[in-house]
């Protein structure tokens, strides 16, 4: 099983950025994720707190697939 060395925001790219112990890497494009997820400001803020707050807690929610039911809570 890989192991997850490094999780961080790249500014620069807009991209949450993922490298395992096998040496594979992922990039979550932040701005696609909102573009297809996000339906108002709230929820733009939402994500965008955990962005720069909590990249590793937003990457479990994209690769998990729960972005919807995390946005729930931050509708209006």
């Amino acid at each position: 099983m890989k192991k997850l060395l490094f999780c961080e925001f790249n500014i620069d790219m807009a991209c949450v950025e993922l490298k395992y112990s096998d040496g594979s890497k992922l990039a979550i494009d932040c701005d696609g994720v909102e573009d297809m997820y996000a339906k108002t400001i709230r929820q733009r803020s939402a994500l965008d707190y955990l962005v720069y707050n909590a990249p590793l807690e937003y990457a479990e929610l994209v690769l998990c697939g729960d972005v919807e039911e995390y946005l729930k809570s931050h509708r209006n």
